[in-house]
């Protein structure tokens, strides 16, 4: 069993930009997956793949790069796509074709880490089953969590926010962005609705503010951890990067608590992960000699 396990949706991005339009491998949970891999981390990834060229291009990119494809996510219909339009100033908005479900998992013993979120644990049917993983896992693994909104897929925003908050006491840590957690909680600060989901359950809940850094909070501390400067090509990827390097440093903990150094460091790394990724076209994460070669720099 890989010490982490990614469950979630695997898709194409079909990216418009000024240039022309390209397809790349994408998909929130699968790029955490990837971004673990190179980052030297043991993952294994459940999802749902098509049996199609793009299915296969996300197989062939995955496993590339290391992942682990664990059975029951190879499907016979058509694979998954997400189209991003890319602005002169690198955002991206999307809009998607998918359907998603998700195999029975049963695995032999728990991973270190569990990690799931975004589309996956939105959109039903394969949303019960990605709960049901969470229940299996929550008190013996380190459950992760990213809803990485995608309001134009998710019904109701009182649904929505009834399916997170629902999950929340099934997690230790919730990573959300300022734009997931202003979509969420309107009427709240940041800090409000960071504080808002640890007491639904979450030890430690981040949120990512872009070039504003990001926050941490946990029952005894809070910090705000600036964001490293880049050169922005494009933001696709830049959430997925943080988090698999966010999972990494609660890996090498090594038993250490929460404090304010140890989520420093912690947060530091994830930005900087963050960064390289931003800095190039696409779900480029970066590999750990990267992520170390610039933070020595």
């Amino acid at each position: 069993m890989p010490d982490v396990i990614v469950v979630g949706e695997a898709l194409i991005d079909v990216v418009h930009t000024g240039a022309g339009i390209t397809e790349h491998p994408g998909g929130s949970p699968a790029n955490v997956a990837y971004g673990l891999a190179r980052l030297g981390v043991e993952a294994g990834f459940l999802t749902s793949i098509g049996g199609d060229d793009r299915g296969l291009a996300i197989s062939t990119h995955l496993t590339g790069a290391g992942v682990h494809i664990l059975p029951g996510s190879h499907c016979a219909g058509a694979t998954s796509t997400a189209t991003a339009i890319v602005a002169d100033d690198g955002s991206a908005t999307y809009s998607f074709d998918l359907v998603w479900q998700l195999a029975t998992f049963a695995p032999t013993r728990p991973p270190r880490v569990l990690h799931a979120g975004s589309i996956a644990s939105f959109l039903a049917p394969g949303a019960a089953g990605v709960k049901s993983v969470l229940r299996r896992c929550a008190g013996v693994s380190t459950v992760t969590y990213d809803p990485n909104i995608r309001p134009e897929l998710l019904g109701s925003h009182y649904e929505a926010r009834d399916i997170f908050e629902d999950l929340i006491p099934l997690t230790d840590v919730v990573k959300l962005s300022d734009e997931d957690a202003a979509w969420l909680y309107p009427r709240m600060s940041l800090e409000e609705a960071a504080r808002h989901i640890r007491g639904l359950g979450a030890d430690l809940v981040v949120i990512t503010r872009g070039s504003n850094g990001s926050f941490l909070l946990t029952a005894d501390t809070d910090i705000s951890v600036p964001a490293v400067e880049s050169v922005v090509a494009d933001t696709i990827g830049a959430g997925d990067a943080y988090m698999a390097a966010l999972i990494l440093g609660l890996l090498s903990r090594e038993g250490e608590s929460l404090a304010p150094s140890v989520l420093e460091s912690m947060a530091l790394m994830a930005s900087m992960a963050a960064a390289i990724t931003v800095g190039r076209p696409g779900a480029d994460l970066p590999s750990l000699a990267e992520v170390r070669a610039r933070l020595v720099s």
